[in-house]
């Protein structure tokens, strides 16, 4: 068998699976063919030696490809106002397919398509096909705790709480308000009280290029390092919580994630890599 027809073989033994997840990311027919289609060609350019795990890699390009397409939908300007409305999967004849679609659930779908792309792509994964957030991690481009965090509010949306509720987002948004006036203002005790005790501030690659440093800990070097600045950072809804954008001749720097607990910082993670800049939800908010 030559290589062509063994990866063509290998292909088909996972279509299925790459079909499952692509309509539970997309609830689209044609979207979900096209997504599988793209996965195809892109084995089909690649170096299949290197692969150690076809499966594996085959839902990652999926499930990349799916993302894309999501905020490529909800970008376009030509969207009708509401939700994407999901599609039966196939047409009634398909057993196999008639079978996924009930697995599936239309009501799950119209839910699904009320999350933001990067939280509907890490519960998809994590929790339908128990992918681990180490893996998912790099698709959405944050951490794997970021990732659990998106996978966390989309399953209370799933049963039935909004995915940030509007109480949650209003306490989010004092506390970076809080934040952002002391580090403006040089206040290290406004910023010791805005902070938990064992806050930890991480930056990418490029963050630390830019001047930062990789990882800080603890309250008061967290509050030593931000006193005095911030003066370009706005508050911005990144991926449905309430973070920072740094902002620099109109174009988006840095993003600092916030993780709030208690009404208390408990994690930043400060984010300049250009590539992850674009793969986030984000939003600035008003002053």
């Amino acid at each position: 068998m030559d290589e062509k027809n063994f990866l063509a073989e290998k292909f088909e033994d996972n279509r299925t699976h790459l079909r499952a997840v692509a309509y539970r990311m997309l609830g689209s027919r044609s979207e979900v063919d096209d997504a599988v289609q793209e996965a195809w060609l892109r084995l089909s350019r690649s170096d299949i030696g290197s692969i150690e795990n076809l499966s594996g890699w085959l839902t990652t390009v999926v499930a990349r490809v799916c993302l894309d397409m999501l905020r490529s939908r909800k970008s376009r300007r030509e969207e009708p106002i509401g939700p994407h409305v999901p599609e039966p999967v196939v047409s009634p004849e398909n057993e196999h397919e008639a079978e996924l679609a009930d697995s599936v659930g239309t009501a799950l779908l119209v839910v699904l398509e009320t999350l933001a792309p990067a939280e509907r792509l890490a519960f998809v994964l994590h929790d339908m096909f128990a992918v681990p957030f180490d893996e998912i991690a790099p698709i959405v481009g944050r951490t794997p705790a970021a990732a659990r965090q998106l996978a966390s509010r989309a399953r209370r949306r799933v049963q039935g709480a909004p995915a940030v509720p509007d109480a949650d987002v209003t306490r989010q948004r004092r506390v970076v308000d809080a934040f952002l006036a002391a580090s403006r203002g040089g206040d290290f005790e406004a910023l010791l009280a805005v902070l938990d005790p064992d806050v930890v501030f991480r930056a990418d690659r490029v963050a630390v290029r830019m001047g930062g440093q990789a990882e800080i800990r603890g309250a008061a070097a967290v509050a030593e390092t931000f006193k005095g600045r911030a003066q370009a950072a706005k508050p911005a809804l990144i991926d449905g919580a309430v973070g920072l954008a740094v902002i620099f001749g109109g174009k988006l720097r840095i993003a600092l994630n916030l993780t709030i607990a208690d009404d208390r910082i408990v994690s930043i993670e400060a984010v300049a890599d250009p590539e992850r800049l674009g793969q986030m939800d984000l939003a600035v908010l008003n002053v």
